[in-house]
């Protein structure tokens, strides 16, 4: 079972683009700061899980219940767009790092504007998006990744890790669900 845990009190994002103002210009200067009193439901949860298959469904339920508990506010759509690139990127990890890490981080920052979740594992590979092959039943998580994210407007990235490993992000603008 994965443990949640909530990181220190700091609420920026560092100019490595792990935080909350992911650098949504293309590379522009990180967001800064949230506001002077950080929102309630800000904040860096982060948890290890064996990558094993049934991490995936365990990631996807952590991301979704912390939204939850945290009153993160995130429209329908979003969240399951969240969800759905939770689900591929552990994915990833569990069929294509587990020989070479046993275990995976999952990582979810939620600021003001922003929410990045990444996954981290010890597997110096660095995967690239394939095209779409209609002929193909998988292959394609990474692609799915991107799109779901370009659409929502964020950011996806793959980077290398200071212990060789990579991590794989995705940053969504954070529009909140509006109530009538």
């Amino acid at each position: 079972m994965a443990t949640i845990e909530r990181e220190g009190g700091d609420r920026t994002m560092d100019d490595d683009g792990r935080g909350f103002g992911a650098r949504p210009e293309g590379g522009a200067a990180p967001l800064g700061p949230g506001p002077a009193d950080p929102l309630p439901y800000e904040g860096v949860w982060r948890f290890t899980a064996p990558a094993v298959e049934s991490s995936v469904p365990q990631a996807r339920h952590a991301v979704r219940d912390l939204l939850l508990r945290q009153g993160v506010p995130v429209s329908d759509d979003l969240a399951q767009g969240l969800l759905l690139i939770v689900s591929e990127l552990v994915t990833n990890a569990v069929k294509h790092a587990a020989v070479l890490s046993p275990t995976i981080a999952v990582e979810l920052a939620v600021g003001a504007e922003w929410l990045r979740v990444s996954v981290e594992d010890n597997h110096p590979y660095r995967p690239t998006a394939l095209e779409t092959d209609h002929g193909r039943t998988g292959g394609r998580g990474l692609l799915l990744v991107r799109e779901i994210t370009r659409e929502a407007g964020g950011l996806c990235e793959v980077e290398y890790t200071a212990s060789g490993g990579k991590v794989i992000w995705a940053a969504l603008p954070l529009k909140p669900a509006r109530f009538a």
